[in-house]
């Protein structure tokens, strides 16, 4: 899902909106483990006493390469208009549908999920993460 382009007037309380929900978002566990000992007072302290260079970028970036938060890719054009046939409406899966949701799963997720014979277990695992990325572009 690609982020919306910001308004471009700064002053408005569309861009603060657009600001609070897309910048501020935490691309692993270095920003949020930052969040947390800026709100805490931490990452004052520390600059205070180790001064500005403390080494604290440097963890956050490290930590978010080794712990990043799932973030998946846009649907295609493609995809969008298969799963908007199934949405609301599935609730049986065949062989070829599940190949199909598969294959578009794994490449939004950056996944390797396999076939399954538990019908449920798709549903469930597999079907019910899609849903909800194709209900974000409504």
């Amino acid at each position: 899902m690609k982020t919306p382009e910001p308004p471009k007037d700064k002053r408005t309380k569309a861009y603060k909106e657009w600001v609070k929900n897309h910048e501020q978002a935490s691309a692993g566990v270095g920003d949020t483990v930052q969040k947390i000992t800026k709100a805490t007072g931490i990452e004052k302290a520390v600059k205070f006493l180790a001064g500005e260079d403390c080494g604290c970028d440097e963890r956050k970036d490290k930590l978010n390469h080794i712990f990043p938060y799932q973030k998946p890719n846009c649907l295609t054009e493609d995809e969008f208009n298969y799963l908007s046939e199934r949405v609301g409406k599935l609730n049986k899966v065949t062989v070829e549908e599940q190949r199909r949701l598969l294959d578009i799963y794994n490449r939004v997720f950056n996944d390797s999920a396999e076939m399954t014979n538990c019908g449920t277990c798709f549903l469930n695992n597999v079907w019910k993460k899609l849903e909800r990325v194709f209900k974000e572009y409504s």
